[in-house]
């Protein structure tokens, strides 16, 4: 296991239950988060930066205050929502270092740092904790590889600011493999990509479901003491629940959910925002507390 700092102890309790599971949720996205505004009324791509951070304001006032941590973007919703009170005081800040989209080299998928942005300059815009994701592809990428690199040169630099990261990592299908193919791999990829980030330092892990208890199991085996959490990856509230209890029941610490709470609780309106994200999301993310606490 990678040994958490004192820190560190004490940021990964900010994001956990009194249980002790990890419950995020996620609102870091960008464009994403503007498609699931269907009623703007020049369409999504019309929405402008100061009504997006409007609707992650809202989504903080009326769902993520009720949780034990936020995750939110550098770009978009800070440090405004931090400077106009907006987070609760006991609502632990996770800020995502990742842009949006990603760059291709060599047939492998790369994401981005947000430019300028450090450990550093989201400690001063008030983040508890760090999130960075990778895409990774375990059968074509080593300890060697530039994705491995990139973990263990940001992990030193978390830890040289005494902040916890989280290492996100999603595996995706290659061009010209198939479906079938893709499908086959796809728990050894997640299992060792976790085994990946953990060799190269990571010290908590946000992961796609496996697809099974089994494979939960192996992902939790190859974790080696490193606590994990299952993202939602925009499936439905109903699947992901179940996800979740069966990567709980074997070995997950808890959950990251983003759109499976919120894709189909945002307005353009700011009423109909509170309506929906008080009496839809909310009630979701209080199932997914018991989830990841196992009741």
């Amino acid at each position: 296991m990678n040994a958490l700092t004192t820190l560190e102890r004490r940021a990964l309790q900010s994001i956990s239950t009194p249980d002790g599971h990890m419950l995020i949720v996620a609102a870091d996205q960008r464009n994403g988060m503007k498609a699931a505004i269907k009623d703007a009324p020049n369409g999504s791509d019309a929405i402008s930066r100061e009504e997006l951070a409007e609707v992650k304001a809202d989504l903080v006032r009326h769902l993520a205050n009720h949780a034990p941590a936020i995750l939110l973007d550098p770009e978009v919703a800070l440090p405004q929502i931090v400077d106009d009170g907006v987070l609760a005081r006991d609502t632990a800040l996770v800020v995502g270092l990742d842009a949006s989209g990603a760059e291709t080299v060599d047939g492998l998928k790369y994401t981005r740092f947000v430019p300028g942005v450090t450990p550093h300059s989201i400690r001063e815009q008030g983040a508890d904790v760090a999130k960075m994701l990778w895409y990774t592809r375990p059968d074509k990428q080593d300890a060697d590889s530039r994705v491995a690199q990139e973990i263990r040169d940001l992990v030193t630099a978390c830890d040289e600011e005494g902040l916890l990261l989280i290492v996100e990592l999603l595996t995706y299908q290659l061009d010209g493999e198939s479906d079938e193919e893709y499908k086959a791999k796809f728990a050894d990829l997640v299992v060792d990509g976790a085994a990946l980030a953990v060799a190269c330092g990571a010290k908590i892990l946000k992961l796609q479901y496996p697809g099974s208890a089994e494979a939960s199991a192996r992902v939790t085996e190859a974790a080696q003491g490193v606590p994990w959490a299952v993202l939602s990856a925009g499936v439905d509230h109903e699947t992901f629940i179940e996800q979740v209890r069966t990567a709980v029941a074997n070995g997950a610490s808890g959950a990251m959910a983003g759109r499976s709470l919120w894709k189909d609780s945002l307005s353009i309106d700011a009423d109909r925002r509170e309506e929906l994200l008080s009496g839809r999301a909310l009630p979701r993310l209080r199932e997914l507390a018991d989830a990841v606490d196992g009741r």
